[in-house]
């Protein structure tokens, strides 16, 4: 049986299959190997995958082995305020705020009080919050080489530690 997916206007949704046996097979085979695979047709024709659709596939694939579900959905989707922040793990509330702030564009149709808010900006708002908490991050690491915290040795750091944990609340 064979299923094609044309319409990608809306999301679809691929449940794992009850027999994971075939999944773990194909999970397995793409972890063996590094270079794109290559698809056969039935009638022997071979192409090769370009690198981004194999390591997609590789992520369904092993995600799928896991048991888990997988949406596939093209990023010019509008999505509801609540879908956005269930996609963000945020609030509606605070989603509704971010909107306010304009940190996350969002479109009011003509005559609704509903906002639909596209899937690319708010991937773009997590890519934005992904190298944020990677830039914090990294000054952390720095400031912590400047100040030679790597340096100090095992006891040292836990005799520091129980220090710390001994003095009182708010006092430093």
């Amino acid at each position: 049986m064979s299923t094609k997916v044309r319409d990608f206007k809306h999301r679809t949704t691929v449940l794992p299959p009850d027999n994971l046996d075939d999944m773990l097979d194909l999970s397995r085979f793409l972890d063996q190997h590094d270079a794109p695979a290559a698809l056969l047709g039935p009638d022997g024709e071979q192409i090769q995958l370009p690198l981004e659709v194999h390591e997609l596939l590789t992520r369904i694939v092993a995600a799928m082995a896991r048991k888990r579900a997988i949406t596939i959905s093209p990023v010019d989707r509008k999505l509801t305020t609540q879908e956005a922040a269930d996609h963000l793990g945020i609030s509606r509330p605070t989603l509704i705020k971010l909107i306010d702030k304009g940190e996350i564009a969002c479109e009011k149709p003509t005559g609704s009080r509903h906002r639909r808010i596209l899937l690319a900006d708010v991937l773009d708002y997590q890519k934005s919050l992904n190298e944020k908490r990677d830039q914090v991050f990294e000054e952390m690491v720095n400031d912590a080489e400047d100040d030679g915290l790597y340096d100090v040795d095992e006891s040292t750091f836990y005799s520091a530690v129980k220090e710390a944990r001994s003095q009182p609340e708010g006092r430093e």
